[in-house]
């Protein structure tokens, strides 16, 4: 086992959830007074099924695309998203709140967090 691929592994995806949409959807389901344990297993099975998609997506690209340029086209489109997200918040900086009506409903908060 190659422990340093797996330790760089797991630190940069938990540093990379940490306050996502994932983490934040698991949050207000939690928060919702909803069995904790429910809510922890589904995210957990959740996130290993969506790992095990990327990780079979992985597998099948590096077959046609040299690890090097898939490392780098990810990296492009992270900073493209970047920009745009850049771009959207400096068009319209207080009309996303405005738009977004308050509720008191957590799953209905996250459904609404998730759409945008």
């Amino acid at each position: 086992m190659d422990w340093r691929l797996m330790v760089t592994t797991f630190v940069t995806i938990f540093i990379a959830e940490i306050g996502d949409k994932t983490q934040l959807t698991t949050l207000s389901f939690a928060s919702g007074g909803n069995s904790r344990l429910q809510v922890f297993l589904a995210a957990a099975l959740a996130l290993i099924a969506a790992t095990g998609v990327a990780v079979l997506a992985g597998e099948a690209l590096s077959r046609v695309v040299s690890p090097r340029m898939l490392k780098s086209c990810a990296g492009l489109l992270f900073i493209i998203l970047g920009f745009v997200f850049i771009a959207d918040t400096w068009r319209s900086p207080s009309s996303a709140s405005a738009s977004t009506p308050k509720t008191s409903d957590p799953v209905r908060d996250t459904e609404d967090l998730i759409s945008r």
